[in-house]
């Protein structure tokens, strides 16, 4: 059994993974985990059942949210942890942002109507369960019809950001999406940077307020790790981390994701100082005449 391991990028099927909010906190808790984080797309259902589902549990779960941004051309995500995701406009611009991810999943599935495929909107709707529709729904229905021979065919050949069938996100961009998470109470960290491989946004991000970066991540390589873990040291940003699990059948099994790199506990130390920091510095703001 592993103590002290924690995981803080795990989606459920709130938006585009594959188990349960209740399913991952039992799954984690049988792994060992002390602490994890929901970080669903655009959605804290998750959050709100792990929360039930972990009381009376050894694992602490924190609230997190995965916010999806676009700058120029390129695809910046965005985690948010310990928000208040109570809080009216939090919930007012998450309810948004769902409403716009379902008027784009309709919009591929008209273009894929269009380029031959027989889909219908309401499976995709059905696979979704009520969860913000993506792509990776989109890819499921499809192959539920049999009309491809696996997952990754869907994204190759119609619904991949140069497929026939693709329809840009709606744009929301970097500073709305950490403006929004700091205005709930919560930490912004910068997801995958290694994925983006433009440093240059590091730098913009920090201007608009970014407070933490996922240096941990799989994949990313050891010296990839290494290099981020650095630069957030420099620039005195929180290293994050995490597995980005979205189910046994996107990338690796459970055990593997066991036995991959670990997110230190410092990590929680950090993010836990940070908050209590902040706290005390808007009491004293509010204490001056």
């Amino acid at each position: 059994m592993l103590h002290g391991t924690i995981d803080l990028h795990i989606h459920t099927t709130c938006s585009d993974g594959q188990d349960t909010p209740e399913e991952i906190v039992d799954a984690y808790v049988q792994g060992g985990y002390t602490t994890i984080a929901i970080t669903d797309h655009d959605s804290v259902d998750g959050v709100i059942r792990g929360l039930e589902a972990a009381k009376d549990k050894p694992i602490e779960l924190i609230p997190g949210i995965e916010l999806s941004s676009i700058e120029d051309i390129y695809d910046i995500h965005i985690l948010g942890y310990y928000m208040n995701y109570d809080n009216d406009e939090f919930r007012k611009r998450i309810a948004f942002f769902k409403e716009k991810r379902k008027e784009r999943a309709e919009e591929i599935v008209k273009n894929l109507n269009f380029l031959g495929l027989d889909i219908q909107f309401e499976t995709v709707l059905r696979i979704a369960h009520g969860a913000p529709v993506g792509r990776p729904h989109i890819a499921e229905a499809l192959l539920s019809e049999e009309l491809i021979m696996t997952y990754n065919e869907a994204f190759a050949r119609y619904i991949g950001d140069q497929g026939p069938a693709y329809v840009p996100k709606y744009k929301v961009t970097p500073a709305e999406a950490i403006e929004l998470i700091l205005n709930s109470g919560g930490i912004p960290s910068l997801a995958h940077p290694g994925v983006l491989n433009r440093e240059e946004f590091i730098f913009e991000l920090i201007e608009y307020g970014l407070v933490g970066l996922e240096a941990i991540h799989p994949l990313h390589t050891p010296e990839k790790q290494l290099y981020y873990e650095k630069l957030a040291k420099k620039y005195g940003l929180i290293v994050t981390g995490g597995s980005d699990w979205h189910g046994k059948d996107r990338r690796r099994s459970f055990k593997e994701l066991i036995n991959s790199r670990r997110v230190p506990q410092k990590t929680i130390n950090d993010m836990k100082s940070f908050l209590k920091n902040r706290k005390r510095i808007e009491k004293e703001l509010y204490r001056r005449p």
